[in-house]
């Protein structure tokens, strides 16, 4: 029978630095052999560009506001205490507001530990190369819609 998994603050790894945000991988999917747990904090106006995974994805905001988009669900404002489920497969974004945040979020299965790593081994986190990033990024399962034109 698999033991429970307990992780406490002093057990937790470092965050990582990926993009102007601190991620802390709480549990990764070899750890669970399925969904992953993160902690994100990240400063005002942070958040990733429009990008797909296979993988669903929730995010609970445990501290300030994030501003969320889901496919044509623009602008969702999610303060304190709400939780985003976004359903594989989305396109999806998100800001932290005003003062910045904490969230925790969530995956259905593996992969987004994988990535965050490898983006904070070799991406800058002040100055990134966006070409690096979608590189790491599309080796991940991840895509970005193309902008109409």
């Amino acid at each position: 029978m698999p033991k429970p998994l307990i992780v406490t603050a002093d057990q937790a790894p470092a965050p990582l630095k990926v993009i102007g945000e601190e991620i802390t991988v709480l549990l990764p999917a070899s750890a669970t052999g399925s969904f992953e747990i993160f902690r994100q904090v990240g400063p005002e106006g942070n958040g990733p560009p429009p990008h797909s995974h296979p993988w669903d994805e929730a995010f609970y905001v445990l501290e300030g506001e994030v501003i969320f988009g889901v496919d044509t669900e623009q602008d969702i404002v999610a303060s304190t205490g709400t939780l985003v489920h976004v359903p594989g497969g989305s396109t999806h974004w998100f800001r932290f507001g005003s003062g910045g945040g904490t969230m925790l979020s969530m995956t259905s299965g593996a992969g987004a530990a994988e990535f965050f790593t490898e983006v904070a081994h070799q991406v800058s986190p002040t100055a990134p190369d966006m070409d690096a990033l979608v590189g790491v990024a599309t080796s991940h399962g991840l895509s970005f819609p193309i902008p109409a034109s």
